[in-house]
């Protein structure tokens, strides 16, 4: 497609924020409005109206190490299939190439079929899972951990430094960090359900430890994002009560970047969603 055919590609501002928020919220994504500061304020927002309505979008969020992640790309039911998506995904490439950035993008099942053929290759694979009614008991919390703590652990797995955006989750009203045994966990707040996620441990048995244990000091439905690899995991979530809601594939365009030193257990994407 032309630059110059189809609906014209728009920059947001922090003015937007509601408008893309109802986006979110019409696609059922946890994204609350805070979430949508984090990429208007620290990224580069795409849209798409139809006259004075957001009907689109798609935000390029950038990293350390000449990296980017591509996310928030929605489009309102009713302008679905014309291409869109493509178009602000294609904005959002145009502008990590000029800046010499390798994207990153989390994708359904049906995105990865879409996103192989502009040249993404697949990552790391994914799956949501969700625990509707945590049985909340009177036992102890998990201890509260630090921020710098939580920061380094996140540096050393992933190989990214994503200071910013988790000081922003930390910063957060009902964000708390907790460990236990060599684990540790961010917990935050989302629009309909609170999120676990990064989540590091030295093992299985541990990881899931301290979910049982985050699990019984909350009282809201749970989502975590874990990594599919760690079946061992995901096996004991499904064992106590946490269901799987979809898969999906963490990918990457342009060159392989430093990998971190270990395998995180779950993850935090800047889609958060």
């Amino acid at each position: 497609m032309d630059a110059t055919d189809g609906p014209t590609v728009i920059k947001l501002g922090v003015e937007d924020a509601i408008a893309a928020l109802a986006l979110s919220t019409e696609a059922h994504w946890n994204q609350t409005e805070e979430d949508w500061h984090v990429f208007l304020h620290d990224g580069v927002v795409f849209g798409i109206r139809d006259g004075a309505r957001l009907v689109a979008t798609a935000a390029l969020l950038p990293y350390s190490g000449n990296n980017a992640w591509i996310s928030m790309v929605l489009v309102s039911a009713t302008h679905r299939r014309r291409g869109l998506a493509t178009r602000l995904v294609d904005a959002c490439l145009e502008t990590a190439r000029k800046n010499g950035l390798t994207s990153w993008l989390d994708a359904t099942p049906d995105g990865a079929a879409v996103y192989g053929p502009l040249g993404f290759t697949p990552t790391l694979q994914l799956r949501r899972l969700k625990l509707v009614n945590p049985a909340q008991e009177t036992s102890e919390s998990p201890a509260v951990a630090t921020l710098d703590a939580l920061c380094a652990r996140d540096r050393r797995t992933t190989g990214f430094d994503r200071t910013a955006l988790l000081t922003a989750f930390v910063q957060r009203s009902g964000s708390r960090i907790v460990a236990a045994h060599g684990c540790i966990a961010l917990v935050r707040d989302g629009r309909t359900a609170r999120h676990i996620g990064p989540l590091f441990a030295d093992n299985a048995a541990k990881a899931l430890a301290l979910v049982h244990a985050i699990a019984r000091s909350e009282t809201l439905p749970l989502l975590i994002d874990a990594v599919a690899s760690q079946a061992a995991f995901l096996e004991g979530l499904t064992a106590s009560g946490w269901s799987i809601e979809r898969p999906f594939q963490r990918m990457r365009f342009g060159p392989a970047t430093t990998a971190g030193e270990e395998m995180p257990f779950a993850v935090a994407g800047p889609e958060f969603g």
